[in-house]
């Protein structure tokens, strides 16, 4: 038969290994909690480019261009809007400073 002292102790032993899971998942819990803080403090925003003031391009055959004046470029006597991926030739136009929506 078991002494007293070895039945105590084989009673607390489960009740430790419960407390380890415990803390265990505690842990876990606080480290992924800090990870998605942590995440969310990280804004990643593109430059804010001054695109100048608002044009309104009025074409010979009567087709109207909405645009930026910083976008509208002379070069070789040609009258050009230069966007990020293209160009396209306004020569001929009538450039007019309006505030359009």
């Amino acid at each position: 038969m078991l002494s007293q002292n070895e039945q105590v102790f084989t009673e607390t032993k489960p009740w430790f290994k419960l407390w380890s899971v415990y803390i265990l998942g505690f842990l876990i819990i606080i480290l992924v909690g800090l990870y998605l803080y942590s995440q969310s403090l990280i804004r990643v925003e593109a430059p804010k480019k001054e695109l100048g003031e608002k044009v309104v391009i009025t074409m010979p055959s009567g087709k109207t261009v909405y645009t930026y004046e910083n976008l509208i470029v002379e070069e070789d006597g040609k009258l050009l809007y230069k966007g990020e991926i293209n160009t396209i030739d306004l020569t001929g136009g009538v450039v007019e400073h309006q505030d359009w929506e």
